[in-house]
């Protein structure tokens, strides 16, 4: 499985981006796509994940992010989104997207942790500017 993830930029405090991810190499579905991000002299963190199965889906979103970020996924395109609005100084870091097949939980919550996923694009870098 092979990802690129596309579309970062510099945009103004409040603005918007969106991120795309394309995943090549099997299909998308009932995989659990995620991105992270990581700041200049900060460990990578999730900011969101979303699984699907057959039994349902379920969503993780880092609480600084709630309301703002969107993830979406097409999988007839194989192609995952984040849609970034209001965005703040604080936003600003490297954004990756990460696949893996399993997904996790800590008791009925999902989880959003970057070792557990095995498969990873390379990151896009987003500036907000203040």
């Amino acid at each position: 499985v092979q990802l690129q993830a596309s579309g970062g930029g510099v945009v103004d405090t409040g603005g918007s981006l969106r991120l795309s991810c394309e995943v090549s190499g099997h299909p998308l579905e009932y995989y659990t796509l995620g991105w992270f991000r990581q700041a200049p002299g900060k460990e990578r963190a999730g900011v969101v994940c979303s699984s699907s199965s057959r039994s349902g889906s379920s969503l993780y979103y880092e609480d600084s992010v709630k309301g703002r970020f969107t993830i979406s996924r097409d999988n007839a395109k194989n192609m995952v989104y984040l849609q970034m609005n209001s965005l703040k100084p604080e936003d600003t870091a490297v954004y990756y997207c990460a696949a893996d097949r399993q997904t996790y939980y800590r008791g009925n919550h999902m989880t959003c942790i970057g070792a557990d996923f095995g498969f990873w694009g390379q990151g896009t870098q987003v500036t907000v500017s203040s």
